[in-house]
């Protein structure tokens, strides 16, 4: 076993390697943005000879290491004065307006309405080198239409749009605030703060913030603990890179530093934690290509509708809920996950086995012909899944015919997250056809007059 791991570890390093040679990659350290940012944040006490602002072919741009760095040692240390906090606002002639303000404000709020200030600034902006390089758009579903919302699985859909509705209700329930503003604008505050210029600081507060813990602040409501990192925010998110990130109390620098170092002239990475693709999606806009935490969410609603023929349905549906079991019901490449098949398992008993309910949910398997049942179950669940995401991936597919940019790229994630989820749901179907190969026909399980009858 331990050759077998070894030989099937060397091959993977061998793939990765040969896949690595094969990426190219170009400075941008001589572009006038980078010139005037590295200035900026030299000013302030932060200088880099280890990273290098570059493109490449497969992420885009990101930081590149100009010398090996070892494991253990530091990647990165930002300077407490490079890092944009809600101090940052505070002290800014923003800060005067933020502290008079009842009721309190949001750390994020005032952190995206100092964003839109400073770019509507200008190059007369103290922090206009970094706004300058901030993406002008993004591909997370705040930014999407209904289009590209309804081409995303169920349960990311649901989430866009509730992301989407928060965001312009936090938008909408400012205005009074945002008109408060206007002795230090130079034009009208709704040609300024409008929700296209808000959303894109939403974004670039969300996907580019690290964490960082502040003091409460008695001018501001709810935890604060948003940083944005200059230069830092250049790294990008590898799913199997381990790092170890916090603000330095001693140091006074924001440090990340390396758990299994990085060859020269490669391209750095940071761990945003162990998230799917979809939370990926969701939070950042983007989806990381092998990813070993990718799964699918089952909707419920989906559930709900592969066992409608189930007369008790909706008293399974709410002992479910009161026991806090209709979260994360999952499906991976390996199969379904236990929380599912656990579900399924109470799906399959009748309303006179009402009192086996809790013991199931606790762990306990059930005859052989029930857990036939499960996987069969299961397997109708995948199929359904798939048929979506194939007409999804049809979907996208018309619509890049006749979509521009920033469009393009939307449609090019949610294909990705499509593409992925077509892979992991084929793989799922063969992993659930090995238990069923050793019988031709089941036979239904019995029932009593309570049973439910399922298709």
């Amino acid at each position: 076993m331990t050759g077998r791991r070894r030989r099937a570890g060397r091959a993977s390093r061998t793939r990765r390697e040969k896949h690595e040679n094969s990426l190219q990659s170009a400075s941008l350290r001589h572009l006038s943005q980078y010139v005037r940012l590295m200035k900026f944040l030299h000013q302030r006490g932060f200088s880099s000879t280890l990273l290098q602002p570059a493109v490449f072919t497969d992420t885009g741009r990101g930081l590149q290491t100009l010398r090996a760095i070892k494991p253990g040692h530091l990647v990165i240390s930002l300077p407490e004065s490079c890092l944009l906090t809600t101090s940052t606002v505070l002290n800014s002639c923003l800060g005067e307006y933020i502290k008079s303000w009842k009721p309190r404000l949001s750390p994020l709020l005032v952190l995206c309405v100092f964003l839109v200030f400073e770019r509507h600034q200008g190059d007369a902006s103290d922090w206009f080198p970094y706004v300058d390089l901030l993406p002008t758009s993004y591909t997370c579903p705040v930014y999407y239409g209904d289009d590209v919302m309804a081409a995303l699985p169920a349960c990311v859909r649901r989430r866009g749009l509730e992301q989407r509705e928060a965001v312009q209700e936090m938008f909408s329930s400012n205005q009074d605030f945002f008109k408060s503003l206007q002795p230090v604008l130079n034009q009208p505050t709704e040609d300024v703060l409008t929700y296209e210029a808000f959303r894109w600081a939403w974004c670039s507060v969300n996907t580019r913030s690290v964490f960082m813990s502040h003091r409460p602040s008695s001018f501001l409501s709810g935890p604060d603990h948003f940083a944005l990192a200059p230069f830092l925010d250049l790294l990008n998110h590898r799913a199997d890179v381990q790092v170890e990130a916090s603000f330095n109390d001693v140091t006074r620098c924001y440090e990340i530093r390396s758990v299994c170092g990085t060859r020269r002239f490669h391209q750095a990475f940071i761990n945003y934690g162990c998230h799917d693709n979809q939370r990926l999606l969701l939070e950042y806009g983007f989806v990381c290509s092998n990813n070993p935490h990718s799964v699918i969410y089952v909707d419920i609603d989906l559930l709900c509708d592969v066992l409608k023929a189930d007369r008790r349905l909706d008293q399974k549906i709410k002992f479910l809920r009161e026991n806090n079991f209709l979260q994360n019901l999952t499906i991976s490449s390996e199969g379904p996950s236990w929380r599912l098949l656990t579900a399924l398992r109470l799906f399959s008993l009748p309303q006179t086995m009402y009192h086996q309910w809790k013991t199931v949910l606790l762990g306990q398997t059930l005859c052989e012909e029930k857990e036939q049942w499960i996987i069969r179950t299961a397997k109708i669940l995948c199929q359904r899944l798939l048929q979506d995401t194939f007409r999804a991936l049809d979907k996208i597919s018309n619509l890049l015919q006749q979509s521009e940019q920033p469009i393009r790229e939307q449609l090019e994630v949610v294909m990705s997250l499509r593409q992925e989820e077509r892979c992991i749901l084929g793989r799922c179907l063969e992993a659930l056809d090995e238990p069923l190969k050793q019988t031709d026909e089941l036979l239904p399980c019995r029932q009593d007059a309570d049973a439910q009858q399922m298709d």
